[in-house]
């Protein structure tokens, strides 16, 4: 590659060497992602995975893909880009552990306005941290260059993850009934979703000074902080948990808060009946709603509330998960019960 140079193609905003370096620079951290499934390195025209089937009766291989949505512009404006990818990886690997699938390898896709080859590498570190974080293997990956598409400062991020479970040991709600407990896994803040509103109510866009300052609410920490925290990862905590315990349902709530997410883990029939106090609500949802004067149902519509993750199980297993989840790091506490509903959900 050292004799791949096109003049014309710079002159057009495009320079392939940039590419070339970023690569070089990043492969350090994508060798931290190395697991027993990979087989050939980053570079090549495709990502070449061997499938750990044995033991499995009917392996299946799960898919999830996503981006950061805009809080990438977040990042852009704090000029702090090692921590995106966390998100962008977790985004996927979240969802498809929600069918039980253990994530087995990520892609990601990188569009630029103009590749700086040492932000590149900063953006593919924190995929790699959410993949190491995760199991998963980063395997390869995409940065396109788009000059005129938007400015030289700007990027977006999204990927994609792949995982494999046994089909009997697929997560259906089949089994869920009356009785069964919900159990909340914590979130760290915003995670990825509900920016477009978080733009708005703390008007990111014009990057007030008040983003960079010191906030009592939030411990001392500053908005522009709270908003870029990683989105946690579940993987780990839930397949220990998989392992012992008889787990009915998983939520990961994103877009849509509890009122869209939860529902979906749920047959018909039942509902989820939401303890309102129970919910452990962290302090960047109560400043959202004070500084936006958002109503407390569109807050639970729009974010997280402070649980990342939702789990139904048994009423006869609640202690036995909790202090699972716990062991794995997980400060897992119960915040309602299944029930018999034509509601997929009441919080009150």
């Amino acid at each position: 590659m050292e004799k791949s140079y096109s003049a014309s193609y710079a002159a057009a905003g495009v320079d392939i060497t940039a590419g070339y370096r970023a690569v070089e620079l990043m492969k350090k951290h994508v060798a931290r992602t190395r697991n027993e499934g990979c087989l050939d390195d980053v570079g090549g025209f495709g990502g070449c995975f061997g499938l750990p089937i044995a033991g499995m009766e009917e392996p299946v291989l799960v898919s999830g893909t996503d981006g950061c949505g805009t809080k990438v512009k977040l990042a852009i404006l704090m000029d702090k880009h090692d921590t995106i990818g966390i998100d962008a990886v977790a985004m996927c690997v979240n969802d498809i552990i929600c069918v039980g699938a253990k994530p087995l390898f990520f892609l990601d896709y990188i569009a630029c306005g103009k590749n700086i080859p040492e932000k590149i590498a900063e953006i593919v570190a924190g995929v790699a941290e959410g993949c190491v974080q995760s199991g998963a293997a980063l395997i390869g990956g995409e940065t396109a260059e788009h000059p005129g598409m938007m400015p030289v400062e700007e990027y977006d991020l999204a990927g994609f993850a792949v995982g494999i479970v046994d089909k009997k040991k697929i997560i259906d709600n089949s089994k869920m009934e009356a009785g069964d407990v919900v159990i909340a896994l914590p979130s760290t803040g915003i995670h990825s979703n509900g920016f477009s509103l978080c733009r708005k109510v703390f008007d990111i866009d014009n990057n007030p000074p008040a983003l960079y300052e010191p906030c009592e609410e939030l411990g001392g920490k500053t908005v522009a902080e709270a908003l870029l925290t990683p989105t946690r990862i579940y993987v780990k905590p839930v397949l220990a948990l998989l392992e012992k315990v008889n787990v009915k349902g998983i939520s990961h709530i994103t877009g849509g808060g509890f009122y869209e997410n939860i529902p979906r883990s749920i047959p018909d029939g039942l509902g989820a009946k939401i303890n309102r106090s129970a919910v452990k609500i962290l302090p960047i949802f109560d400043l959202i709603a004070k500084v936006g004067n958002i109503p407390e149902r569109d807050m639970f519509n729009t974010y997280n509330m402070g649980v990342g993750m939702s789990i139904v199980v048994p009423a006869d297993q609640v202690e036995t998960a909790v202090q699972i989840l716990k062991e794995q790091g997980e400060d897992a506490y119960v915040i309602g019960q299944i029930v018999k509903s034509e509601d997929k959900i009441v919080i009150e």
